[in-house]
């Protein structure tokens, strides 16, 4: 059970500093506060945009969502969208201990923030999850209705990622593992799938595997010249309008 006490540091970086909000970007937003199922008090952020879609979106596993800012500017301006973005847990002003059953609940409990409390309608919700928020986003699409999934530098599963970057636990099993591969089959939402095609920490073979997987309607975009961290900058306008072409014509099933 090592693996319960050695993930901070190796899988999860949480940064409990925010760097800046929404506002220093001319970003009009609302401080918002959610419960996990345990009662965990989570942070986030809530940027409006009258009549458009919902991203909710699940950041990867370093930094907080104050590290996504100009990113979330260029979303909400050029894909045109209303932005939920979140903390998990231990990650900026979010309270509790990060762990990966901690992570799922927080994923959770986003999603019924949005559904419920902003009463949302699932045709309007798209699920955005990038790195290690793939892993989130996917497990939620399967199991709750929305409009479309969108997985961005995304990884196959726990065990492929040890092998590359722990190899000695090649045997490594974590009792709640992360598991796109295992899951993406079983969606029945729009999904669009993007990947650097230089990305140095998840191979592209990754996110070509997890393509071959899923079933219709399925995109692939791959993005020459990109890393992990910096598609929608390698990617450019490009980048954004294809992410807004297929929100606005992604129906949920």
């Amino acid at each position: 059970m090592f693996w319960k006490f050695s993930e901070k540091g190796i899988v999860f970086f949480p940064d409990p500093n925010l760097i800046g909000t929404p506002a220093d970007y001319g970003l009009e937003y609302e401080e918002v506060y959610f419960s996990a199922a345990d009662g965990v008090r989570l942070h986030g952020w809530w940027l409006p945009k009258a009549g458009a879609p919902v991203l909710v979106w699940f950041h990867g596993n370093a930094g907080n969502i104050s590290h996504r800012l100009e990113n979330i500017k260029l979303l909400h301006d050029l894909a045109e969208v209303q932005i939920f973005i979140f903390d998990y847990r231990e990650y900026g002003k979010s309270q509790g201990k990060i762990s990966r059953e901690g992570t799922f609940k927080d994923a959770a409990a986003a999603y019924r923030y949005v559904a419920e409390s902003r009463q949302v309608p699932a045709g309007d919700l798209v699920l955005f999850g990038r790195s290690l928020g793939t892993a989130l986003a996917t497990d939620l699409a399967v199991r709750v209705p929305c409009r479309s999934l969108i997985i961005e530098s995304a990884f196959t599963n726990s065990s492929d990622m040890a092998k590359l970057f722990a190899p000695f636990m090649f045997d490594w099993r974590p009792s709640i593992p992360y598991d796109n591969l295992g899951k993406v089959d079983k969606l029945k939402v729009p999904l669009l799938i993007i990947h650097g095609a230089d990305d140095e920490i998840i191979p592209v073979a990754m996110g070509r595997r997890l393509y071959a997987a899923a079933r219709d309607p399925k995109e692939l975009y791959l993005i020459p010249g990109a890393h992990h961290n910096d598609t929608y900058l390698v990617g450019g306008r490009a980048y954004f309008e294809r992410l807004k072409s297929f929100i606005y014509q992604a129906k949920t099933v």
